[in-house]
């Protein structure tokens, strides 16, 4: 895209601009016969022009120019499908259903609510964000919930948490089993209180009579069910135990915007990030907390992609890269600050409105942090079309770019 938009002598985010699927024209099945529903393709990238105050930070760049600064701006847009369910799944033949997921919720005999779930936690906040999940549907406290991942005999199946799909699938399957739970405990609640089932609210693990005095905590719920014998005739019991399957068939579409500015030191050929924009769509948020906390520690994973990270053979194929003393990571200095913009709207096809997030930050940046670094050099003829963008990869550009300088100007003398 930033090669056509030289051709061309157009500034890159208005060829991205022009080129992205308009808000009026989702869905939009694609060549290949991917269908992107509603996403903020345009709304991304000028969410991330304005909080980067793009104009001016162009200004900024032809100034630094001036006094020899090799300074960048990278731009890249992306989308991905996430939470994909089985159509997506089955299309190129995979032997399994990837595409669904299941919760099992019980109220148990002291008045808590435990939800079980298929997929499986290692640092993203599932415990969190699922447990908001079930408190907004049931009207339950916090507190009063317990979210049980990764273990497989929790649940009759799940396939796991991968490809940015928990938040869409398990979010899912989390609702319409909390669904569920709240009718059964609506409909014993309403004999306990003497109303109808469409009389009474639950609000902070209370249900209550909307018009009315009376009231019962889950706490009171359970005992009455559980171990008051004749409280709840043997009609009017029900089975606190639900267990719900979400398959989203397809999915949903979660894009973003990226820009960063970067500057390259002409004497070591270092790159230094100086800031780091974010416009992300993952549809309708859960927890900004968290979405930030991945988004960042995505971008820390793709500058490192960008900059640091190569598996490296000699010529007899002994890996020389086989341990954390050579293969370089991205610390602390590496990682720039990240402003984030959180576009916050719904998926159209998706229970909740929810789209996945996690891959978000490494999809975009090494694209991103690529385009700057080229944009730094341009103006000697450089591109970059390989990474890591390694300070040896850079001086050898720059090295070559200044021989075919000298080998022009001699055949000019020449001439």
């Amino acid at each position: 895209m930033d090669m056509a938009a030289k051709r061309l002598g157009m500034d890159p985010t208005e060829l991205r601009r022009r080129n992205l699927v308009q808000p009026d024209q989702f869905p939009y099945k694609t060549a290949v016969g991917i269908v992107w529903d509603q996403s903020a393709f345009t709304e991304g990238l000028e969410a991330a022009k304005e909080r980067f105050e793009y104009s001016k930070a162009r200004l900024e760049q032809a100034e630094a120019r001036e006094e020899g600064r090799w300074v960048g701006i990278g731009v890249a847009c992306y989308a991905e499908l996430s939470g994909i369910g089985s159509r997506i799944s089955a299309s190129p033949g995979m032997p399994i259903n990837t595409g669904t997921d299941t919760c099992v919720i019980q109220l148990d005999s002291t008045g808590a609510i435990t939800a079980s779930f298929g997929c499986a936690s290692h640092g993203q906040g599932h415990e969190t964000t699922l447990a908001q999940v079930l408190a907004d549907e049931l009207g339950a406290r916090l507190e009063d919930l317990r979210v049980v991942t990764g273990n497989s005999a929790a649940v009759p199946h799940s396939t796991g948490s991968y490809a940015s799909r928990t938040a869409v699938i398990s979010g899912g399957a989390g609702m319409l089993a909390a669904r569920e739970l709240r009718q059964r405990m609506l409909r014993v609640a309403a004999h306990l209180l003497n109303a109808t089932a469409e009389e009474l609210e639950i609000v902070d693990s209370v249900i209550r009579v909307r018009l009315g005095e009376g009231k019962l905590t889950f706490v009171d719920l359970a005992r009455a069910l559980y171990s008051q014998m004749g409280r709840v005739p043997p009609e009017v019991r029900e089975e606190m135990c639900v267990s719900r399957a979400y398959d989203p068939v397809v999915g949903t579409t979660s894009s973003a915007t990226h820009i960063v500015q970067v500057e390259v030191d002409p004497q070591t050929y270092a790159v230094h990030i100086q800031r780091y924009v974010i416009a992300e769509d993952c549809g309708r948020i859960i927890n900004p907390l968290i979405v930030t906390g991945q988004t960042r520690g995505a971008l820390a994973q793709g500058v490192g992609a960008a900059l640091l990270e190569e598996v490296v053979y000699d010529s007899d194929g002994q890996l020389l890269t086989a341990s954390f003393v050579d293969y370089l990571l991205p610390s602390a200095p590496e990682v720039p600050e990240l402003e984030m913009v959180h576009l916050n709207t719904e998926a159209p096809n998706t229970l909740g409105g929810f789209r996945g997030m996690g891959e978000g930050g490494t999809i975009g940046s090494p694209a991103a942090i690529a385009n700057a670094i080229a944009d730094a050099l341009s103006p000697l003829g450089i591109e970059i079309v390989e990474l890591p963008a390694t300070p040896e990869r850079l001086f050898q550009l720059v090295r070559q770019s200044k021989l075919e300088s000298m080998e022009e100007f001699g055949n000019g003398i020449r001439t």
